[in-house]
């Protein structure tokens, strides 16, 4: 039997983000839609805020060597122009308390949410999106870039837009439909949003997501010019579109991972210096088969991690699995489909992909944005009433495998 080891160097980890684990975080778009009814209340979360010291002694127990968080633009820049620094200090906290734990900090600069001033001018739609961007970003590596020497500007671009512009299930509830009501659970109809419809949010959904690739690259830019040692990379949501034998399902899937990765990635892989990826979705047109599923209702594949991976090494860019992990409240699949994604990846490496780290999602529990706290994606069970930790059993599979830096049979 052949050994899957990964390389010296690599890292094992997992991954939050400020909105989903935080808590008190209520000058953003998210929270103004939850006044509004329109999604969960999100509240304190997992009160990571203060707890952020206790959650990182659990990642090293658990033989975590890196982590990945992002900071709150709201927090941070809570209005046009002004920078908090009071914001600016308690995520420097944060970075020394990752040091002290032995944990390579990975920094996500935008994490889906929006300060209310921005998303009240416009948000992404602005001409001049890309400009405020980029000044926001390189301020974040300019106050934190001693302490943490790689930044991701943003996460799933993707994802945000067309949740926000195509299906109209998260802000600004845009909808390209004719019907303004859309359901924004995962399966039947836990809850639903008012979202504006008609046509005009295609339009718009193509000016965001051009706005997007163009505030990747100017925040690329001022990143670098600041600092030109920082490795600057983006987090890309890929989904594998696969096909059956018939050439006309070959051409859907082929289409289908053009417009959803390669469209975007074609924008900005000049200007990255890694790229991170996010993977939960495998999709076969003119599949039959009868899937096994995760608590989000999708399909349990997590060793097609493995396409992913191959899809974004032709931007010939280091690699790094960003997120991926499943919703599995009883715990009874997590360890399998951590030990078959690790294979995937392991798989990836051995056919050219220069993968440097793997970081599951989540670490906590949390906020699962227009779900709210049904579905739990944890390494660690959080008790949301008390905010009491509990590592689950599948962690420590996790565990071995970071500690042994291999596939764990």
């Amino acid at each position: 039997m052949i050994e899957k080891k990964f390389p010296d160097g690599f890292y094992w980890g997992a991954a939050t983000a400020a909105y989903q684990v935080e808590g008190g975080i209520d000058n953003t778009d998210w929270a103004q839609a939850a006044n509004e009814e329109r999604v969960p209340t999100c509240g304190i979360a997992c009160d990571h805020y203060n707890r952020y010291e206790e959650d990182f002694m659990l990642a090293k127990e658990l033989g975590h060597t890196a982590h990945r968080f992002s900071v709150e633009w709201a927090r941070i820049e809570p209005e046009e122009g002004t920078f908090d620094q009071a914001a600016i200090l308690h995520y420097r906290a944060v970075l020394k308390s990752l040091h002290a734990q032995g944990l390579k900090p990975y920094i996500t600069i935008w994490h889906f949410t929006l300060p209310q001033w921005f998303a009240n001018s416009g948000g992404f739609e602005r001409k001049d999106s890309p400009k405020i961007f980029a000044k926001y970003a390189a301020f974040v590596v300019a106050e934190l870039g001693d302490l943490c020497g790689h930044f991701s500007t943003m996460n799933e671009p993707n994802v945000y837009g067309s949740n926000g512009w195509l299906r109209g299930s998260w802000p600004p509830f845009k909808r390209f439909s004719l019907t303004d009501v859309v359901s924004i659970t995962n399966s039947g109809r836990q809850y639903e949003a008012k979202a504006s419809r008609g046509i005009a949010p295609l339009f718009l959904y193509f000016r965001v997501m051009r706005h997007l690739a163009e505030s990747h690259n100017a925040a690329y830019c001022a990143i670098k010019k600041l600092s030109p040692a920082t490795d600057v990379s983006i987090v890309k949501h890929v989904i594998v579109f696969a096909a059956n034998g018939t050439i006309f399902n070959q051409l859907k899937a082929k289409i289908a991972n053009y417009f959803w990765t390669y469209k975007f990635m074609n924008r900005v892989a000049r200007y990255c210096d890694s790229i991170g990826l996010n993977y939960y979705f495998y999709t076969q047109f003119g599949d039959t088969r009868s899937w096994r599923k995760t608590d989000m209702d999708w399909n349990f594949a997590p060793e097609h991690i493995y396409e992913a991976l191959m899809m974004l090494a032709r931007y010939r860019k280091p690699l790094f699995v960003s997120e991926g992990g499943l919703a599995d409240a009883s715990d009874t699949g997590r360890a399998e489909y951590i030990k078959r994604q690790v294979t995937g990846v392991w798989q990836a490496i051995q056919n050219g992909a220069d993968v440097r780290g793997h970081m599951y999602w989540s670490l906590l529990d949390n906020y699962e944005w227009a779900l709210g706290f049904a579905k739990r994606f944890g390494l660690i069970h959080v008790d949301y009433e008390t905010q009491k930790r509990t590592v689950r059993p599948s962690a420590y599979v996790y565990k071995k495998i970071c500690e042994e830096n291999k596939v764990v049979e």
